[in-house]
């Protein structure tokens, strides 16, 4: 059995596979490498499969997350790479991930500098993601969206159950690590310009998925970090309008009463949030 899997997620991307495969044949020749062709329209399964790459095939595009599943359920080896194929992830950098997992860690990340990311807003929606998750394990997260790393296979597919089919798979596995305790580690590491194809990334869908990383940080790790705050927000904003109201008419009026309900019911979300999410983490032994 291989020690080694490197999983390839690809969707139309012919022309990176054909820099990408060649360099990782070459510096891991023992290595078992899947790329995983997501509905691709192009040559990318016949490509990988003549540069002696393993293949599954989806009969239609399932997602950047779905094709992580795939090869991390395919893959032998004891530690899984999880690497673009776009020929923006060198394999020249994969031994400075392996040597911090020998350090005993569980995952190793490889977090990209500002130059590495896609464009201006992608690069401070991730500052921002970074930020908010650090605040919410306690750790200093450097790169909560890469999707260079290496894990343990075992660790990794515990929680295959929770990653989604789409592009946020990183930010969920990361913040999964974190919630049962599995040390994560950060390697700075140089990122290329992406070979073929532009990015798959949509600035509406974009935004739309900026909103939703930020509720699925909050709670697939500690749901009340997030919602007793914005509970006590509403709470005291309540509070001083009922100041101001009661020091000029004199009584408790609608828009306190709501301001009161609303805080209470943020925080009641926030503690049944709170149990689900250990109930998902908890492992019968």
């Amino acid at each position: 059995m291989p020690e080694l899997s490197i999983i390839l997620p690809a969707k139309n991307e012919a022309e990176g596979l054909k820099r990408t495969l060649p360099a990782l044949r070459a510096a891991y020749p023992d290595a078992e490498i899947i790329v995983v062709n997501d509905g691709s329209t192009d040559q990318t399964a016949q490509v990988a499969q003549e540069l002696g790459a393993a293949v599954l095939s989806s009969p239609y595009s399932m997602g950047n997350g779905a094709a992580i599943k795939r090869g991390a359920r395919a893959a032998s080896g004891n530690i899984l790479v999880f690497m673009d194929a776009d020929g923006q992830h060198s394999a020249s950098h994969i031994g400075q991930l392996l040597s911090k997992l020998e350090e005993g860690f569980d995952m190793v990340v490889g977090a990209r500098d500002s130059d590495g990311q896609a464009n201006l807003h992608r690069g401070l929606a991730n500052a921002f993601y970074n930020r908010l998750a650090s605040h919410m394990t306690g750790h200093q997260i450097d790169d909560l969206t890469s999707g260079f790393r290496a894990v343990r296979a075992g660790k990794f597919r515990e929680f295959l159950h929770l990653l989604p089919n789409g592009f946020s798979y990183p930010t969920t596995s990361t913040m999964a690590f974190f919630r049962s305790a599995y040390p994560v580690a950060y390697v700075p590491i140089p990122v290329a310009k992406r070979v073929g194809n532009g990015s798959h990334i949509r600035p509406i869908k974009d935004g739309i998925r900026f909103l939703l990383i930020i509720f699925k940080i909050a709670t697939l790790y500690s749901p009340m970090k997030l919602f007793a705050p914005i509970a006590l927000a509403f709470f005291l904003t309540g509070l001083g309008y009922y100041g101001y109201t009661y020091a000029t008419v004199h009584r408790l009026t609608n828009m306190s009463t709501l301001l009161f309900s609303a805080a209470v019911i943020i925080f009641l979300i926030g503690l049944i949030s709170e149990q689900i999410t250990n109930l998902t983490y908890r492992r019968d032994s």
